[in-house]
């Protein structure tokens, strides 16, 4: 019996905690700079300590110099002593984490940790699709730094 309230515990804490990184995403996209593109992204990570690290993508006339909103969350947590990710949730018209967000991201996630897409358009009014899928099926034989010896 207390197994099955355990199971449903967590499992509640993780339905919550995706409607929250959801939620968090949807309101770093709001501060998304993307004058050329006009592609908002948000992004909201979940850290090993429970800390929760917000992103938005910033565009550069310089195109090259423009960051994505994952990996602005990813440094942010990095910057701030954070090395894993448990869940991290990206908010954008189709979204998908991009070749180079996939590679940072696998860099710092626990291999198990979900990927959690939301095709959010706000503006068309359509409902939001959520997709989820597992860091480690985000790219086929990605570099991997302890099989390089770094």
């Amino acid at each position: 019996m207390t197994i099955r309230r355990e199971k449903t515990k967590r499992k509640s804490w993780a339905v919550k905690m995706k409607n929250k990184l959801i939620e968090l995403a949807k309101k770093a996209q709001k501060h998304a700079y993307c004058p050329y593109s006009r592609y908002p992204v948000g992004a909201a990570m979940l850290c090993e300590s429970g800390r929760i690290y917000t992103g938005c993508n910033v565009e550069n006339a310089s195109f090259g110099l423009s960051m994505c909103a994952e990996r602005t969350a990813v440094f942010k947590a990095v910057s701030n002593g954070e090395k894993k990710i448990r869940e991290i949730c990206v908010v954008a018209k189709s979204a998908t984490p991009c070749g180079a967000c996939r590679q940072v991201i696998l860099e710092f996630a626990d291999k198990k940790a979900n990927v959690i897409c939301v095709d959010w358009q706000p503006l068309e009014k359509k409902k939001e699709k959520i997709i989820q899928i597992r860091v480690s099926k985000l790219l086929y034989r990605p570099f991997d730094p302890s099989e390089a010896g770094l």
